[in-house]
Order: C-alpha cells, then sequence, then structure tokens
C-alpha cells in the first residue's frame, strides 16, 4: 500500500497494521472532490489487498471530518499531494453525467469502505456533512468528538442524500427515525448522535485519537481470518432470511474452524494465557 501525502489526504500504517486516513485541506472543511474521491478509492482498494493492514481509520483536520463536497474546489482549484490516478472529467454537466459520476465516483468510495473485510473506524473530530456523513456511515464503527456535529441536511438545498445515506441511516436508526432525521433535516451534536445510535463512543476532542487507535489496535490484534468472515456475515445477515443465514455463517465456519487461528485460540484456552493470533500474515503456521 502506498503511503504519504496524496490528493486531500494523507496516509500512514501505524502498528500493528492500522491504516490511517487524514483529511488534510482543513481551509477547506476538508471538502471533497472528484480527484481526492478517485484517489480514495485506489487507496482504500490497496489497503484492501494489502496483508500489512489490519484495520482502516478515517478522520479530518481541523474543525471538520470532511463538510460535503468541496463546489468551488470542483470547479478551479488545485488541491495538493500525490496524486494516485490520473484526472478525468468531473462530470455532473448533465442528467446522465450526475447519475455516472454518482455510480462510479462518489458512490463507489461508500461501496468501496463498505466492501472492506477488514474494519473500519471514523474518528468523526468535527462537522461531518453530507458527503462526510455518509462516509462516515458507511464505516463499521464512529467515535466522534464532543465537537461533532453530523448530519446529511441535504434538502436545506432541494437536494437528495444521494451517496447512500438514507441506505445507512435505514441500517442504523430504521424507518420511522430515518424519515425524521432527513425530512427535518437535522444536524445533530455527538451527543445526539450517541443517543440515536449513530456512533457508538463520544470523547473529548483530545482524547479522539487515541481513542480511535485503541479501538483500532483492539482489532487489528484479533484473529483477522475469523473476524473478516464475520463482519461480512453480519452484514449479509441483514438481508437475508434466517434459513439464508444460517446456511451463510455455516459455510465461512467451515474455513474459520480449520484454521491455525482457532487452533491457537484452543491452546491459549487450555494454557490459560492471551491468545497470540494472526501467525499467519507473519510467515507463521498457515
Amino acid at each position: 500500500m502506498d503511503t504519504g501525502n496524496f490528493t486531500g489526504f494523507d496516509l500512514s500504517l501505524k502498528d500493528p497494521g492500522i491504516a490511517w486516513f487524514q483529511f488534510n485541506t482543513p481551509e477547506r472543511l476538508n471538502g471533497m472532490t472528484t480527484a481526492i474521491k478517485r484517489d480514495l478509492i485506489e487507496a482504500i482498494t490497496q489497503a484492501q489487498m494489502d496483508n500489512a493492514v489490519r484495520v482502516v481509520v478515517f478522520t479530518g483536520t481541523g474543525r471538520a471530518f470532511c463538510a460535503g463536497d468541496d463546489l468551488k474546489a470542483y470547479r478551479d482549484a488545485v488541491i495538493g499531494g500525490e496524486q494516485l490516478v490520473p484526472d478525468i472529467p468531473p462530470g455532473h454537466d448533465n442528467g446522465i453525467g450526475t447519475y455516472n459520476g454518482l455510480r462510479t465516483i462518489s458512490q463507489k468510495v461508500n461501496t468501496t469502505i463498505r466492501s472492506l473485510d477488514k474494519l473500519s473506524i471514523a474518528a468523526i473530530n468535527g462537522v461531518a456533512i453530507q458527503t462526510g456523513f455518509s462516509l462516515a456511515l458507511s464505516c463499521d464503527f464512529r467515535i466522534a468528538s464532543t465537537t461533532a456535529r453530523m448530519g446529511s441536511a441535504t434538502l436545506r438545498f432541494g437536494l437528495l442524500p444521494d451517496e447512500g445515506g438514507q441506505y445507512l441511516l435505514l441500517q442504523l436508526m430504521g424507518l420511522a427515525k430515518t424519515m425524521d432525521f432527513l425530512m427535518r433535516k437535522k444536524i445533530v451534536t455527538a451527543d445526539e448522535a450517541l443517543t440515536l445510535g449513530l456512533v457508538s463512543e463520544v470523547v473529548a476532542p483530545d482524547k479522539l485519537e487515541a481513542s480511535a487507535m485503541a479501538m483500532a489496535t483492539e482489532f487489528a490484534n484479533g484473529p483477522q481470518v475469523s473476524m473478516r468472515l464475520l463482519k461480512r456475515s453480519i452484514y449479509n445477515a441483514a438481508e437475508l432470511s434466517w434459513e439464508q443465514s444460517l446456511d451463510e455463517i455455516a459455510a465461512k465456519t467451515a474455513i474459520s474452524d480449520h484454521h491455525p487461528d482457532a487452533r491457537e485460540g484452543v491452546r491459549a484456552f487450555h494454557e490459560k494465557r492471551s491468545a497470540q493470533f494472526n501467525a499467519w500474515l507473519n510467515g507463521g503456521e498457515q
């Protein structure tokens, strides 16, 4: 996986295998552009395929996590950083361009995050609106600073939550609360988001990075094969019938039960010690 300063974000690999994405245009409230989204798609795909990466974390810089699309930058601004993928026209200049732009780029960011087998965390340091909000919702876990505020609020501009926000909110809150949240154009505080089930934890601003690292480290030290299979099974279960979900997890159990991590877990239990998983990632037992 490439690390460094890319278009709109810095990417580093922290021990033990945590890919840390940090949006780095605070003067633009970390607003998104086509170029940033395309580089994110490429970098997230690299993280998925790289065995050195176990967990993925997204966070912002300054007052915002990501305050949505940077419409001015879409037109004429130049954002620094190494470019991972070549330029293409931004689209959105007509109906079919908007459709293609959403399906191919904007929605693809969240699809790529949702498709990660590895666990993902959004450390929401500040404002997370529309694009930034849906990106955070696409992650498996969300930790918010007490200074964070988040929402879609697209109806304030006569627009739609077109990057999957309506689907993600529905899964997290149910139909009635999602209808109320979107139709009333809500932007909520971190504590309100916690009450609604949109975040799992709220911490002081100076504790956010440490809290995200602690959670990521816990996940990174866990049995990666079983965790990735379980993650996919949980998401699948939301869409499957009871019988289908049983068959689906049985097929995955046929893999996890015979993996070296399972043997290590049983040994550690009998020897009354903490399990040391993931030897296979370091060239150990396969």
